[in-house]
């Protein structure tokens, strides 16, 4: 993929993601099976507003009612256990008109609750999953159905070396990516460019930044009207943007996030990457518990798969308040970590039940700057 992205002067290819792959291996057999087309390349639409071209190999047809192909996983210049992988693609008619999905060999599967594939269904997630059916269904004959497998035979030695198995994915890979493409990661690159961001901000005058780790804080800043002209996507880097945002003059930083990373900022953990530390469900527990959760509740929290998981085990005991306890501490942490020299608020979401908490300095700033959260 010749797209290329400066990062710290330095320049960094884009590459694709296992959902792309799979979208266009899939789009290709459909179209070796029903036009009897062999194509070395296909267009694919992504997510992110690229329309992208993907090389095909290994066509081939099985019989008279199936074809193969494959993509090969070109991950850019990210470093990815998956690049370099071969994701397949295997159509077959089906008797009834409309696309039917399937898992095959080395795509993992799901076993525990909490993810945003349900516990049995291969680990293809949503947006890769809208991808793959929307290019077979634009070349399928209208009236006919085609059974869709994706597989990849390296997939489950590969998964082994992922966090697949800690979430409860077992036998192979995810087909995963939001966005269709892959950007290239550069730790210090990343860093410098959002200090760059940060000083821009601090530029044109702003006192008060909204950070969030990731997409789902900032849909959420969209969705409920806070502060999307001064928000800033931080990572995992917290610690890093708060010490230079300090730096910069910034008097107020709101974090905005979801449960599963900002809690841990609760327990003094300013990079976010889980391979640097993980407490959250520890943490959770910890603060149930502060509320009144019992060694039931407590033992179901800590046995969760995720954060979202254990979300929904808290509230079902009605403990709602140890969000607001996480988003104190929260607050309370960063403070100390900048030298008290800022003050930070924090508001907490889940996917499954939207808004949990805000601690009252996130009133306060939001109040100020006169949004409605």
């Amino acid at each position: 993929m010749e797209r290329y992205i400066e990062k710290g002067g330095k320049r960094l290819r884009y590459g694709y993601t296992t959902g792309t792959c799979a979208a266009a291996a899939a789009k290709a057999s459909a179209l070796l099976l029903f036009g009897g087309q062999r194509s070395e390349a296909v267009d694919i639409d992504t997510p992110k507003g690229w329309r992208v071209g993907v090389q095909i190999f290994e066509l081939q047809m099985e019989g008279c009612d199936a074809a193969v192909c494959c993509a090969v996983k070109d991950s850019g210049d990210d470093p990815d256990m998956t690049s370099g992988m071969r994701i397949y693609a295997r159509v077959e008619r089906a008797k009834a008109p409309g696309i039917r999905l399937e898992g095959g060999r080395g795509i993992g599967r799901v076993t525990r609750p909490g993810l945003s594939v349900a516990p049995g269904e291969a680990a293809i997630n949503p947006v890769p999953r809208r991808m793959i059916e929307s290019e077979v269904a634009a070349v399928l004959p209208e009236g006919e159905g085609a059974t869709v497998t994706i597989f990849a035979p390296e997939g489950e030695e590969v998964a082994r070396r992922t966090f697949n198995p800690k979430l409860g994915i077992e036998g192979g890979i995810s087909i995963i990516g939001t966005s269709g493409i892959v950007e290239p990661m550069s730790e210090e690159a990343i860093k410098e460019s959002l200090r760059l961001e940060l000083s821009v901000l601090r530029s044109s005058g702003a006192h008060t930044a909204v950070f969030s780790p990731g997409n789902y804080g900032r849909d959420f800043c969209i969705q409920n009207g806070i502060g999307e002209k001064l928000l800033i996507k931080t990572s995992n880097y917290a610690g890093y943007m708060l010490c230079e945002a300090e730096k910069l003059g910034f008097r107020e930083i709101l974090w905005v996030g979801h449960i599963g990373k900002l809690v841990k900022l609760a327990a003094g953990i300013f990079n976010m990457h889980s391979s640097c530390g993980d407490a959250r469900l520890e943490t959770l527990a910890a603060y149930a518990a502060l509320v009144g959760a019992g060694r039931d509740t407590v033992g179901l929290i800590l046995s969760s798969n995720t954060a979202e998981e254990a979300t929904e085990h808290i509230c079902d005991a009605g403990l709602e308040e140890a969000f607001a306890e996480v988003a104190s501490r929260a607050s309370a942490r960063c403070r100390e970590h900048c030298g008290g020299n800022i003050k930070v608020g924090t508001v907490l979401f889940s996917q499954g039940r939207g808004l949990l908490a805000m601690c009252d300095s996130a009133r306060w700033i939001m109040e100020e700057q006169g949004w409605r959260g």
